[in-house]
């Protein structure tokens, strides 16, 4: 009766290990699900980022050219100003 006893507890301990082994293979499956989850919505953020910039670079040409216009009739203003 004592074998049996002693076989019983020892495969109670080894079920007990085998499920905390469980346990943290599955804390640790959620946490990888989550890191690349953050990846996932990290590289999202990247490409709406180069988008924002490729729409504010293309809004400034046309700003650039119109202040290069502005900048050469300034500077002709002022010749003509002081040749007056």
């Amino acid at each position: 009766m004592s074998d049996i006893a002693t076989l019983i507890a020892a495969a109670v301990e080894e079920q007990a290990r085998a499920t905390q082994e469980i346990s943290r293979n599955v804390t640790q499956a959620a946490r990888t699900a989550q890191v690349a989850t953050n990846i996932t919505d990290v590289s999202r953020g990247a490409s709406d980022t180069g988008m924002a910039s490729s729409q504010v670079l293309s809004s400034a040409r046309p700003c650039r050219a119109k202040a290069a216009v502005s900048r050469a009739k300034s500077r002709s203003f002022v010749r003509t100003v002081r040749a007056a």
